[in-house]
């Protein structure tokens, strides 16, 4: 697909360090053909893009699931876009959050881990474009980044991000598959409760978005806003009423016989690493209910940001997005959390509603990810974007759904409780997953499964004779997108780990 004229690094900089003055860039109207599905646009929009945390795309009743509350995302879905198969850039909060602040995937900005950051304060980003478009780009909680940086945001609502970042890491001992007694302490905090940690911080998050849109006038300079919210990330811990609708309610996961022990050596070692094994069945019922009662809990915030909006002067102005980080196991091929490529946790929800430009509802069923969604707040809001971005602009594809599109996406994961980093590429109805080697004796593994005959990621193709070609492509296909081998990239991201960061004194 054709990416939009894009600046080098040199020109961005120099744009931002002059204070460019905002222009104005006109948007497309419909394509032909789609008469009263899509309508021209008078003017660039406001943007606000919700980011949960940990949200699995199952979960969500416009994404099928009849089961759990979903009435707001469920309604911005009715008035908007839905994106069938958007992946994150990679399965872990910060590396995924850095992929998205910069445009690019994270073993191009050596955001391994949730210990990591950009390669400095003032690295081009996708706030600081929007700045130079002429928008306010705006911060409302978590974006997990270190203390002292916010890539050209303003925060709002307090500091929500006080993260100290060394940069340090390592890989597990291949061989080390020895469990700890017990489970994790983290199923420990699956209960009811009226207060948490989360709780508290995504209440101060919807009142600090609230107000912000109830004070905002139509004539304004445009907007760009992130709103973070903590849940559903664990603890699963939400007030009780909220786990009575679910109990009893929530399917227990199907894993057959024998997949575990099938399955790649990294996700071995997440089970162990992460204390996962033998958690009792009452344990993975309750906290699968509780999720399902904290993701209604985190909708009903959505809708007050929501209803906030719909109540302004800016609502017919105004280009909402939700979307998520990562999604979570929830005890799915015997993990939590998230860390890895099945698609309960690389899959994620993607929602763009603008009835201005799109009616809803629509759906689009080919992959991208989070990178293709950065092009695209960047074409709305008609910023110009630096030239090494990844990722390319759906709005042509939005225009019209007949529209070619790429239809692929790629995530990696360098990060914890692993052996070697791994990487993904999902092309069409097959994903491809490229596992580095661990060590001497522990040679590259992969994995394919064909999504739509195999939807549960159960049956892997990887070592099957008549896959060998398609096995070939596809890595190709992954080498060529990211620019390097995964075995080259595990040997910088450990080359990285050993060294750390060396903080100055305006960075302690």
């Amino acid at each position: 697909m054709k990416k939009k004229a894009s600046l080098t690094r040199r020109q961005f900089l120099s744009t931002v360090a002059g204070g460019a003055a905002a222009a104005v860039f006109p948007l497309t109207g419909c394509t032909g053909g789609l008469a009263g599905k899509n309508r021209p646009a008078a003017k660039r929009p406001n943007i606000i893009v919700i980011i949960s945390d940990e949200h699995n795309a199952d979960v969500l009743g416009c994404y099928g699931n009849n089961t759990v509350r979903t009435a707001n995302l469920d309604g911005l879905a009715r008035k908007g876009i839905t994106f069938e198969n958007c992946y994150t850039n990679s399965p872990l909060c910060v590396p995924a959050r850095l992929a998205f602040t910069a445009g690019k995937y994270i073993s191009l900005i050596g955001a391994w881990s949730n210990k990591c950051w950009l390669p400095s304060p003032n690295y081009p980003s996708l706030p600081r474009i929007m700045n130079a478009a002429g928008y306010e780009s705006l911060l409302c909680g978590k974006m997990h980044y270190d203390r002292t940086r916010r890539y050209g945001f303003t925060e709002i609502g307090g500091n929500m991000n006080r993260y100290f970042k060394d940069g340090k890491g390592g890989r597990r001992s291949p061989d080390d598959l020895n469990p700890e007694p017990g489970i994790s302490d983290r199923f420990d905090k699956f209960y009811a409760a009226d207060k948490s940690n989360i709780l508290q911080h995504d209440r101060r998050v919807t009142a600090a978005a609230t107000a912000l849109l109830n004070a905002r006038k139509a004539d304004d300079k445009p907007f760009f806003l992130l709103v973070g919210y903590l849940a559903p990330h664990f603890p699963l811990i939400v007030p009780q009423k909220y786990w009575d609708r679910y109990k009893g309610k929530v399917p227990m996961p199907v894993i057959p016989e024998g997949h575990l022990e099938s399955q790649p050596l990294n996700y071995k070692h997440l089970r162990i690493a992460f204390n996962l094994e033998d958690a009792p069945d009452e344990v993975v019922r309750k906290g699968r209910e509780l999720y399902y009662g904290l993701t209604q809990w985190l909708d009903e915030q959505i809708g007050e940001v929501l209803k906030a909006l719909a109540e302004s002067e800016v609502a017919d102005d105004t280009m909402v997005i939700y979307t998520t980080d990562h999604g979570e196991n929830m005890g799915e091929h015997g993990l939590w959390w998230k860390n890895c490529m099945y698609e309960s946790a690389a899959h994620v929800p993607l929602i763009i509603s603008w009835p201005t430009r799109w009616e809803g509802p629509q759906r689009r069923a080919g992959a991208c990810s989070l990178v293709d969604l950065v092009q695209t707040i960047a074409e709305v809001g008609g910023a110009e974007v630096p030239d090494d971005w990844n990722g390319s602009s759906m709005v042509s594809w939005m225009d019209n759904p007949k529209q070619a599109w790429k239809d692929m996406a790629v995530s990696e994961y360098y990060a914890h409780n692993i052996a070697s980093g791994f990487a993904m590429i999902r092309m069409g109805r097959y994903k491809y997953v490229y596992h580095t080697p661990a060590g001497p004796e522990h040679p590259a593994e992969r994995e394919l499964y064909d999504l739509q005959a195999d939807p549960g990621e159960f049956n892997n193709l990887g070592e099957q004779q008549g896959q060998k070609q398609r096995l070939g492509a596809m890595h190709s296909e992954l080498v060529k997108e990211i620019g390097e081998h995964p075995d080259n990239t595990e040997r910088r991201c450990r080359a990285d780990y050993e060294r750390g960061y060396s903080r100055n004194n305006m960075e302690q």
